[in-house]
């Protein structure tokens, strides 16, 4: 690899933004940014652009015809290359509430697909699993498989965990669940962080998690109790625990823009983090696909249950995600980058691997249009082509 210099109007770098200077690429790690140019150093110019980190989704199920519940490593590795085509340089396949044996398998599955690829390969890289269930209520199932829904069990956690080699770093569960309280503080042990979602509990159950150590909320306002004046429910903790984070979908279609705003100004954009929930039907034509052992439609760009119709997920990608939130007016450009790479990475315990242009990290990286969109991305020093 060699060391070039990228020039740019603005660089999002820990802290602040920097004007007008350079970057520099060394062996496919960040260097220090700088102000000018060593004589005769090969300069990579994109003057009028943003230099961002690369964007970290760390709740995507799937994308071009790939699920994570495939249990297919070749097809997820297809998935990551795509991915890096928008922008996302960094996720962590997310699994669906099925049996504990299709969980082991698929966290083997994606433990695989990382360790099978050539020091080369440009795709978006694998930085944990997110277990998305099944430790879930019935009556917020959203586009989760009922039948599969059991209490949390820390010993189905380490087996995952064992199947994964340590790569599992984030569970989701409804804290009404017998056993949740005891599951939350001992997860810890084993590296991996809890989220709170697919819930009907109340906003003193939510509380109760948070105090034992759950971090954040799942799609926050989807698949949760409302908020209600007498009642506030697992929104209201959602919003009322500054130093938790939420998920949102930001496509248009799970929340709407003035109740994206509403927890934004709760919580602060930097606890709020911007998630996909993509599906496998994400970056493909409309017709019908499979969620786990789901049937789901995709139609006018919405995922549904084919049979009840719920909302299932979405087909959004990170950079999409980052114009909305600025288009409707909610936060800054700035701001809605950080939601989109160390927001998330810190809600996922991987801050130290992704989210941030620092000396010596991985250099993946994107080049930014002024209006936000993604004109080059980068994954350690080399262009996504």
């Amino acid at each position: 690899m060699s060391t070039f210099y990228v020039k740019a109007d603005r660089f999002v770098l820990p802290g602040r933004v920097a004007g007008q200077g350079y970057l520099p690429i060394i062996e496919g790690r960040f260097g220090a940014f700088v102000t000018e140019a060593p004589e005769g150093a090969e300069v990579v110019d994109r003057t009028g652009s943003w230099v961002a980190p690369g964007y970290v989704d760390t709740h995507i199920h799937g994308f071009f015809g790939v699920d994570v519940m495939f249990c297919d490593p070749t097809g997820l590795n297809r998935s990551s290359l795509e991915l890096a085509r928008h922008g996302t340089t960094s996720w962590t396949p997310t699994t669906l509430t099925a049996s504990l044996e299709q969980t082991r398998d698929a966290c083997a599955s994606v433990l695989e697909a990382d360790e099978m690829r050539e020091q080369d390969f440009c795709g978006a890289r694998i930085q944990g699993i997110f277990l998305e269930g099944p430790f879930f209520a019935e009556k917020y199932k959203g586009a989760q498989n009922k039948i599969y829904m059991v209490d949390p069990s820390i010993d189905a956690l380490r087996l995952w965990q064992e199947a994964a080699q340590g790569l599992v770093v984030r569970s989701a569960l409804a804290p009404e669940r017998d056993g949740s309280l005891e599951y939350i503080s001992r997860a810890g042990e084993l590296g991996v962080a809890c989220a709170l979602g697919h819930s009907n509990a109340t906003y003193e159950q939510g509380l109760d998690a948070v105090a034992v150590g759950a971090n954040s909320f799942v799609h926050t306002y989807n698949a949760m109790s409302p908020l209600h004046h007498r009642n506030p429910g697992l929104v209201g903790c959602a919003m009322d625990t500054p130093d938790t984070y939420s998920e949102l979908i930001c496509d248009g279609k799970h929340v709407a823009p003035g109740a994206v705003k509403a927890l934004v100004r709760a919580k602060g954009w930097q606890h709020v983090a911007l998630i996909t929930d993509c599906l496998s039907c994400g970056g493909m034509p409309e017709g019908e696909y499979v969620l786990g052992e789901l049937a789901i439609v995709l139609s006018d760009g919405v995922a549904h249950l084919k049979e009840e119709g719920n909302l299932a997920g979405s087909v959004l990608t990170m950079d999409q995600a980052v114009r909305n939130v600025v288009a409707w007016d909610v936060v800054t450009a700035e701001q809605a980058i950080r939601m989109a790479t160390e927001v998330p990475a810190k809600m996922s315990l991987i801050e130290d691997m992704c989210g941030y242009i620092m000396p010596g990290r991985d250099a993946d990286f994107n080049v930014l249009a002024p209006d936000l969109t993604v004109r080059e991305t980068y994954i350690g020093g080399q262009l996504v082509k």
